[in-house]
């Protein structure tokens, strides 16, 4: 496996389409949405095709063979 980035969210939570965002996955939604349907996501290391998904501390997220790890504040 490659090298996992840590991303820091503000909040407790965040969706996996912002992810894909925020962690310069995707260029917009719309390529977020596309993977996603596609079944080219994986969370946690299964393909999850809900874009809404709710995303927490210690979660990974791989596309394309990157992948990244939410680091949410301490409750």
């Amino acid at each position: 496996m490659s090298n996992v980035e840590e991303i820091t969210i503000r909040d407790s939570m965040i969706r996996l389409g912002q992810l894909l965002k925020l962690a310069n996955l995707v260029e917009d939604g719309v390529e977020a949405a596309e993977l996603i349907k596609n079944g080219l996501v994986k969370v946690n290391g299964e393909i999850d095709d809900r874009r809404g998904r709710q995303l927490h501390n210690g979660d990974t997220v791989t596309v394309n063979g990157q992948t990244v790890k939410v680091a949410a504040p301490e409750a």
